[in-house]
């Protein structure tokens, strides 16, 4: 959609964004970190098909750590114990193989750091220049230290990450609980808020948990399959929304 088209987001009572994808380019990292620890392990464990990267947007995109790794091994008819978060990247449980990837993540964001996108900075400062609330909602338990290394952890009040959802035991994306529980973390009414999200789980998360807007930026999901999975408008970038919402 052309710029003329799109809401304007300082409307909103609320503006809630994921993390890698939306804010910052973390989704390639993730993309990395698991395609090399499932290539290693299903070479080492003569699983085919053999990994590719239509299965990250299938079944890790946006979801909290382990299910990712439960759904993947899955689609493979592979079976292991699931384990505690606990277990050392060494073990062969879901939770010690999502542990392994996290260790691969995070030693490439601590060697080469990351930046934000530029035109989701832009839009960030038109929110909190009209004073509009804004949090995020990652599925990620490294939201935190990403959002420091990033420079934009100060932006936010409420950061409703992948450790608070294991706290409280909240279902990972695509379940509405981690976007209802960020809205209510921030005080506004999802259905006069606006959710912005990359991935076709978290689109899902958001119309379930009843945001008034859902937007979907296309970061390689592809238009089509985030408009099918229930956003109402789709950007290739955030920067759309900053013509929008200040006046020639």
């Amino acid at each position: 959609m052309t710029a003329p088209a799109l809401p304007d987001l300082t409307t909103y009572d609320g503006v809630l964004f994921d993390l890698d994808g939306v804010l910052t380019p973390t989704a390639e990292v993730h993309m990395h970190a698991w395609r090399t620890m499932f290539e290693e392990l299903f070479a080492a464990w003569d699983v085919t098909p053999p990994y590719s990267d239509a299965d990250y947007f299938a079944h890790l995109d946006g979801k909290k750590r382990y299910d990712g790794v439960a759904s993947l091994l899955r689609s493979r008819d592979v079976e292991v114990p699931w384990g505690e978060p606990s277990d050392a990247s060494t073990a062969d449980t879901v939770c010690g193989i999502g542990n392994r990837k996290n260790d691969v993540f995070a030693r490439v964001l601590r060697s080469e750091g990351i930046a934000p996108y530029p035109g989701s900075v832009a839009l960030l400062d038109v929110l909190i220049a009209a004073e509009v609330p804004i949090a995020v909602v990652s599925s990620s338990k490294n939201a935190e230290e990403v959002l420091a290394v990033a420079g934009i952890r100060d932006r936010f009040s409420v950061v409703m990450d992948g450790v608070i959802a294991e706290r409280d035991h909240l279902a990972s994306k695509p379940a509405p609980d981690v976007f209802a529980e960020a809205a209510r973390m921030l005080g506004v009414d999802p259905a006069r808020s606006a959710a912005v999200e990359d991935a076709l789980s978290g689109v899902q998360s958001a119309v379930a948990a009843g945001y008034g807007l859902v937007v979907g930026v296309d970061r390689g999901a592809g238009a089509e399959t985030l408009r099918d999975a229930g956003a109402h408008v789709v950007v290739s970038d955030l920067a759309e929304f900053v013509e929008k919402a200040i006046p020639a």
